[in-house]
């Protein structure tokens, strides 16, 4: 549960995704667009078009798994496309810098929501 890590590969969508998409439409989109099979334990990323909302989709031992991040504040910065591999060059910490919002230079980080915590 809650096995993503470095040591998997990541695979980012070309394009917009329609975020009403469940876990076996996205399967479809993994295999009819992007050429690959869920099940081999890849993560597969999925960003709508406002980039306000991203979808994981990967396989672990037991099911399908998907998680969903929705942003209040702020949108997702996609990472450059290679025209040579026609694809976006994806590892653990590309995403983590994506879902966080990280820039290399910290005044331009990319605003995010903060929790609201209970301080008890």
């Amino acid at each position: 549960m809650f096995c993503l890590n470095d040591t998997m590969r990541y695979f980012l969508c070309p394009g917009k995704t329609d975020m009403r998409k469940g876990m076996y439409s996205l399967c479809g989109v993994v295999r009819n667009r992007m050429g690959y099979d869920v099940r081999l334990g890849d993560v597969f990323i999925f960003i709508n078009r406002s980039r306000n909302t991203i979808k994981l989709l990967h396989v672990e031992d037991g099911g399908l798994v998907l998680y969903i991040k929705r942003l209040e504040e702020g949108v997702f910065r996609i990472p450059a496309y290679d025209e040579s591999t026609r694809s976006y060059p994806m590892q653990w910490r590309d995403l983590v810098v994506m879902v966080e919002g990280i820039s290399e230079n910290p005044a331009l980080r990319l605003r995010r929501l903060k929790a609201m915590r209970n301080s008890e």
